[in-house]
């Protein structure tokens, strides 16, 4: 723990005690005294007292109340925790140390304003475990507690989040606000805003799925036959000749050797041409596909499909796709049925979503390693909570071996000697692939283990729980199951606790972390060791060649060094800022269409809630005038010439009045008298037509019409964005920052949708025809209730 960390420790520590100082009074309360301190704190909150006021006491009240109901005490580090969660930061608590009931005390304090709490898991059954064990205490205090589930329905889900604390999953948080954003009706909205939230395994959701987008598509396009001739030269390529492959970062490039034979293949003169930018998005997703993802490893081939495979707990994702086409190139790779592209209506980054809550706080067992990132990315600090029990695991240095076949024999030698004493046994690798080498080498000394990997990911909670009875040995990818304690069995602790190998060291210092972590839970016994070898994943990528230099001076197969574990410690540093480098650089561009996201967002809003749309319809006819000027018009000599009879010819009895634009007037305006005079006209024209259609039926009409035209575009910019996105990184070879191109020309972008929505509402609504129809059964008012038929012509 660093000096900084101690700091807070010690601050909080005081107020720690003032807690433990109330819980005699505490206890003292009846039930009723003890529920009625809810009211009380509303009360004083009400008076102008703050959160940040009430903690003492709110902790204090929810603590005891979590005694009585669940008949579990909250330790100091469980109240230490608390705090860090309230104050918007991460607190790296450490497996076993009670994290469900750490977030109680900060879910109650900040769920006493009524703007809502949001406690976010990262699937289904931690939601409905952590409400029902947190939600008894809740209830009994008098709040309401919220379960969001993916099969709810729009109805419930609006009830859900309209509880004091809602209880969800990332993933359905984050689609009901894009769907939140797609609503034809204000009314149909389910959240109610992003106040706070409480995020288990932060760094799985905020780190890892960062760059994952949540995405809800709409129609579809077919491109197979050019993803399959992507494929086809990929295949073909040379990888010594026509290919540059960075193992550090994962990207390929085509060499010029490479290049030429791309313009010789698709028969084109440059492949740089802007007009060849989706085909150049096709070839690199091609060599993508070919020559960096590998089966088993990125994703499996299941049932004729590509399945995802989280690089982070070895899980399969079924469902999730990659975006941008690359998914289309893995099924052209692995020969099975191509999927149609879909069309993107709404998405979002988890990073760009969750900072738009005006408080964020998570918890994790690792993510000291990744602060810099939390502190850039999320303004949260990572603060390491001290464990309840001393720690005594023993971590030590790695073994390191010249190949990967001593690595194996040495390792399963450990393996049969500790077996045979019954000591339990957990082996992570960092892949499926890895795991069934693993699984070769047991099998061959006929050792009975239970395997846990992408490919058998249901019975993990099961497998992972009995990985610490006696002569248990559990194979898991990387930390599969980390949301299930591993308990010690008896006798189990005399024989040293839990012994953790890892096959290989992971990209991220964190995950070998949490891989460590599995054992030593409240201050059990255990060790952990990471088995390298040169020709590990990570050991290519950085260094190995220099460290196999070092085996062939020693003329050993075998070393285990503290030096070189630091080097390998080094190596992981490197990649792990690298990664954040990759996020940082992807949130810079998401940013840019983040902005213009929040923007429509709100717009939409307004319009979805405003009574009269007069003065937006308005706005939008100077608009579209202002812009019917340029198109009618050109620059000469600094001054802007407008050619009125090309002008009144496209708009007369279209927009405005038959003959309402007289040239001679016209002439004695500028530019934009122009614009302002033919709005006026436009808005006269547009009323003279709806004067004798009822108010209330017009508003309607004037909603529907600009709402679809919003989203129509929407879709279009998130399209052409994308595509710009896509090949933005050409302007490099112009010696022009990437970034600052797209952001100029992604805002030119918004304006230009901008005045497409204006013309189009424009058109619409100056055309749009109204014909009320009255039954002799219904008086007109209730007719005017039901849907009315327009046409709308242009």
């Amino acid at each position: 723990m660093g000096a900084s960390d101690k700091k807070i420790i010690r601050k909080h520590n005081k107020t720690v005690d003032k807690i433990f100082e109330l819980e005699t009074v505490m206890q003292s309360l009846t039930d009723e005294q003890l529920k009625a301190k809810t009211t009380e704190f509303k009360d004083r909150l009400n008076s102008g007292e703050t959160l940040d006021d009430l903690l003492v006491d709110a902790f204090a009240v929810a603590r005891e109340a979590a005694r009585r109901l669940l008949n579990l005490h909250a330790y100091r580090v469980q109240l230490i925790g608390g705090i860090v969660l309230h104050q918007g930061d991460v607190a790296e608590m450490k497996t076993g140390e009670g994290k469900t009931l750490t977030a109680l005390m900060p879910t109650y304090l900040n769920a006493l304003d009524g703007k809502g709490v949001h406690v976010i898991t990262v699937n289904e059954y931690l939601s409905k475990r952590d409400s029902e064990i947190n939600g008894e205490v809740l209830n009994f205090l008098g709040l309401t507690v919220g379960l969001n589930l993916r099969s709810l329905s729009k109805e419930q889900k609006r009830v859900a989040y309209s509880m004091d604390v809602t209880y969800t999953t990332n993933a359905e948080l984050g689609f009901d606000y894009l769907r939140d954003n797609m609503v034809k009706r204000f009314e149909d909205k389910v959240q109610r805003g992003l106040n706070y939230a409480i995020i288990d395994e932060a760094d799985s959701i905020l780190i890892d799925e960062s760059r994952t987008p949540l995405i809800i598509s709409g129609g579809r396009q077919n491109r197979t036959p050019q993803y399959l001739a992507a494929d086809n030269f990929a295949k073909a390529l040379n990888r010594d000749e026509d290919l540059e492959i960075d193992l550090e970062t994962k990207q390929v490039y085509l060499t010029p050797t490479g290049i030429k034979k791309a313009e010789k293949t698709f028969s084109i003169k440059s492949l740089f041409d802007i007009q060849n930018t989706e085909l150049y998005h096709l070839v690199l997703n091609a060599l993508k596909a070919n020559f960096v993802f590998k089966n088993g490893v990125e994703y499996v081939v299941q049932n004729g499909e590509i399945v995802l495979v989280d690089q982070f707990t070895g899980r399969l994702m079924p469902g999730r796709a990659y975006s941008d086409g690359l998914q289309q190139s893995l099924q052209a790779k692995e020969n099975v049925e191509i999927e149609q592209e879909t069309i993107t209506m709404a998405t979002i980054t988890y990073q760009n979503f969750f900072r738009l809550y005006n408080k964020l706080s998570g918890m994790t067992g690792t993510a000291k390693t990744e602060e810099e990132e939390f502190i850039k990315i999320y303004n949260m600090r990572v603060i390491q909570v001290p464990t309840n029990r001393p720690l005594v695991r023993l971590d030590e240095s790695d073994y390191m071996f010249a190949n990967r076949d001593a690595k194996m024999n040495a390792m399963l030698e450990e393996i049969i000697k500790l077996h045979e004493k019954g000591q339990p046994i957990l082996i992570g690798t960092t892949s499926v692939e890895s795991s069934e080498i693993v699984s070769h080498y047991l099998q061959k000394a006929n050792l009975k283990f239970e395997m846990l990997n992408a490919k058998n990911h249901e019975r993990e909670a099961d497998i992972i729980a009995k990985a610490g009875e006696k002569g248990a040995i559990t194979l898991a990818t990387n930390m599969a199951g980390r949301g299930t304690d591993i308990k010690l069995a008896s006798g189990v602790q005399e024989l040293g606790g839990l012994a953790v190998f890892g096959v290989e060291r992971n990209e991220a210092r964190r995950i070998d972390n949490q891989l460590r972590g599995r054992s030593g839970r409240q201050g059990d016994a255990g060790f952990s060791r990471f088995y390298v070898a040169m020709d590990d994943d990570l050991m290519l990528r950085f260094g190995g060649e220099r460290l196999r230099r070092i085996f062939g001076r020693l003329g050993t197969d075998f070393i285990q060094s503290k030096m070189l574990t630091r080097a390998i410690s080094n190596a992981q540093k490197k990649v792990e800022g690298m990664n954040f480098d990759q996020r940082k650089h992807i949130l810079d561009y998401d940013n840019v269409l983040a902005q213009h996201r929040e923007a429509m967002y709100s717009r939409r809003d307004q319009i979805l809630t405003v009574n009269e749309l007069k003065p937006i319809i308005k706005k939008m006819q100077y608009s579209a005038a202002y812009d019917l000027t340029r198109m009618f018009g050109n620059e000469s000599h600094g001054e802007w010439f407008i050619s009125y009879d090309e002008l009144i010819k496209g708009v007369d009895g279209k927009v405005v009045a038959p003959g309402a634009l007289i040239k001679e007037d016209l002439e004695k305006m500028t530019r934009n008298e122009v614009a302002k005079h033919l709005s006026n006209l436009m808005f006269d024209f547009y009323m003279a037509r709806i004067s004798d259609v009822p108010t209330e039926v017009m508003t309607q009409i004037e909603r529907n019409t600009i709402i679809m035209a919003f989203d129509n575009y929407w879709t279009k910019h998130i399209d052409q964005a994308s595509k710009l996105r896509s090949g933005i990184y050409l302007r490099s070879y112009a010696q022009t920052n990437p970034l600052h191109a797209y952001v100029e020309e992604a805002a030119k972008l918004f304006e230009n949708m901008q005045i497409a929505i204006a013309h189009e509402v424009v058109i619409k609504l100056a055309n749009v025809v109204v014909r009320l129809v009255d039954n002799n059964d219904q008086p007109l008012q209730d007719v005017e209730e039901e849907v009315r038929e327009f046409k709308q012509k242009g």
